[in-house]
């Protein structure tokens, strides 16, 4: 029998492995359950990769996300290992297909998602498959202390009754002792094996940095590390303005994030790989599965909702085992803003009851019937008609779908894009002729000022809300549009589909389900607190902050966090600064920011000391927001 090593060397033309990826394989080739905790960039996929082609038969993997289970069925077929997933938007007699190749066509990998496994003819041929390992990949989603929990998971353990010889793995890059728990009991796995990698990065300087412009201190950091950066935002938007506004700025960068289609991310990715970009904008949907060992800088400019997504996002950076930089920049109003993101949309009892009672007079559910019904619904109009905030209630449905109340398909509300084919002189002139489609144009151009340069898909309840008017007329609009080749306009129908799996009670659905949502509210808040504290605490180590969240003993601190920087940093005397200020100005007008520079101090070391030096009248400032001479 050919050794791992030798596996290793043949397909991946590694020599060595990474600790303790060898003592992991090992332990399944020995046939345990075994759980690996291994942080971003750790090499977790050669973990189950190098026994699945050492054993007979197939290595099932379960992964939540079709980009990372299309990526390494590539990546395999590229070295010359035969591997399949059943990926969305398959036929059924495709599927059964597939399966039939995996049973005869000496295929070594089956990718699935965990929630093809409720389909119970699909857990039956998987029966008849010569399972050699089940793999379990972002395994900490079967959790609900878990920062991306997903119902799902919860199903895999059926697996074990199927296949009761069959060593399970389960694979995370984050988890916290809890969640290590819940994995364990969650999945079944029987007495495991159970591999901690440390998650201690000795290259990698976690930045917290202070910054009411955020924009310039990016600018300032992208020029003294040129290597290639990603720059992670909250939404869409936020994508294409920061890379538009660091274009302005003479740097290369790139934009990616769901909306985006195939063809775009693939383009815009490769721009980035072969570094045609310096900076990627994104958002949380690019990185995983994305390696890119020279990474330099991983910069976010809004607060997360919990520590385990932003130690894998700011993992991304110096693979290589290179110095390089994880960077949050905060300003005063951030924390506010994130509690109105995360916190202020989770729904409580009351809410949720007003919800699950509207939605069974809207769906008009009698009480005491509804069970296996099904019915098309657009989360928006339901919402527009009981005005119910969106963002809350999708979470409450979400909830209710988690708890099995409900089945609520993935897609909502009519997808609509569009792109201006004309110049925006020209839309103007068309505004003149048609008053009647003014305020709606108006009201996309100002909320969307790319929609010149992209394809742009709009929200159309916020355009509908804006303009004063209704769906309906806006379609129409955007129809007359298309017609007159003004714009491009795509309008996919898209309605979810909501089934009820229970009757239809009430009250006493509700208060069976209150505690779980508890549970999950004070998780959370839990979750966000630990990243404010993660921020605002001043007197602690940022590596050991971390590392102490994931319940690591740090005897010592890093050494280059933003906190041991500014621990070790010699306090300048303000009156040498001072002198050093009024020597700069006495030959040129310059700016707090300019001042800051060309000395290099912080913005706090300037405003003290200008402060000093204009109540002593040594310096005035000009109209042009300058200090000069007195």
């Amino acid at each position: 029998m050919q050794q791992p090593l030798d596996i290793l060397s043949k397909y991946w033309k590694y020599e060595s492995f990474r600790d303790p990826q060898e003592q992991i394989i090992q332990s399944v080739l020995n046939g345990k359950d075994t759980l690996a905790v291994m942080p971003t960039g750790g090499g977790k996929s050669v973990c189950f990769q190098v026994p699945g082609m050492m054993l007979p038969g197939l290595c099932l993997v379960v992964s939540p996300l079709v980009a990372l289970m299309k990526d390494q069925v590539e990546n395999l077929s590229r070295i010359g290992i035969r591997a399949i997933a059943l990926t969305g938007g398959i036929s059924t007699d495709e599927i059964s297909d597939l399966l039939d190749n995996c049973r005869y066509g000496n295929y070594k990998f089956l990718y699935l998602s965990p929630e093809r496994l409720q389909a119970d003819w699909i857990l039956e041929r998987i029966k008849e498959l010569p399972i050699n390992l089940v793999a379990i990949d972002e395994a900490h989603c079967v959790s609900q202390w878990g920062h991306d929990f997903r119902p799902a998971y919860l199903k895999v353990s059926v697996l074990k009754k199927y296949l009761p010889n069959v060593p399970f793995m389960a694979l995370t890059a984050s988890a916290t002792k809890r969640v290590r728990e819940d994995m364990i009991k969650h999945l079944e796995l029987h007495d495991p094996a159970v591999f901690i990698k440390s998650f201690a990065r000795k290259n990698l300087a976690y930045m917290v940095f202070e910054a009411e412009d955020k924009l310039r201190r990016i600018q300032q950091m992208l020029v003294k590390n040129p290597q290639p950066s990603i720059i992670y935002v909250r939404n869409r938007k936020a994508c294409y303005d920061v890379s538009r506004q660091l274009e302005s700025l003479g740097f290369r960068a790139t934009f990616y994030h769901g909306g985006l289609t195939s063809s775009e991310k693939q383009k815009n990715m490769q721009l980035w790989m072969s570094e045609q970009a310096q900076v990627m904008v994104a958002t949380n949907a690019f990185g995983m599965g994305i390696d890119k060992p020279n990474v330099r800088t991983v910069i976010h400019i809004q607060l997360l909702d919990n520590m385990e997504s932003y130690y894998q996002e700011a993992g991304r950076a110096g693979r290589n085992n290179e110095k390089a930089f994880a960077v949050l920049l905060v300003n005063k109003a951030d924390t506010q803003i994130g509690k109105n993101q995360f916190l202020e949309v989770l729904p409580d009892k009351k809410f949720l009851k007003q919800v699950y009672v509207r939605l069974n007079n809207y769906l008009q559910i009698a009480y005491g019937e509804g069970i296996n019904e099904s019915f098309a619904f657009n989360l928006n109009i339901f919402c527009r008609q009981y005005d119910l905030p969106v963002v809350k209630t999708y979470n409450a449905l979400q909830f209710l779908d988690r708890q099995g109340i409900v089945t609520l398909s993935k897609e909502f509300s009519e997808k609509v894009t569009i792109q201006f084919l004309i110049p925006s002189k020209e839309v103007m002139r068309y505004i003149s002729l048609n008053r009647n489609d003014e305020e709606a144009i108006l009201t996309i151009l100002r909320s969307y000022p790319g929609v010149f340069d992209m394809e742009t898909s709009l929200n159309t309840d916020l355009i509908v809300r804006k303009a004063k008017i209704s769906e309906e007329e806006l379609m129409q609009v955007l129809k007359r549009l298309h017609e007159k080749e003004v714009i491009s306009f795509r309008s996919l129908g898209n309605d979810s589909k909501l089934t009820f799996n229970e009757v239809r009670e009430d009250e006493l659905t509700i208060n069976r389900v209150a505690k779980f949502l508890e549970k999950q509210n004070n998780i959370k808040t839990q979750q966000f607190d630990a990243v404010i504290s993660y921020i605002e605490n001043l007197q602690t180590c940022k590596s050991r902050l971390i590392l102490t969240y994931f319940d690591e003993e740090a005897t010592q601190d890093c050494g280059i966090c933003s906190y041991c920087i500014a621990k070790n940093k010699k306090v300048k005397d303000p009156s040498q600064v001072a002198l050093q200020v009024l020597e700069l100005i006495s030959s040129e007008a310059l700016s707090s920011r300019d001042i800051e520079e060309k000395l290099e101090l912080t913005p706090d070391e300037v405003i003290f000391v200008i402060q000093i030096l204009l109540e002593n009248d040594k310096i005035k400032i000009n109209t042009n927001n300058q200090y000069i001479l007195k």
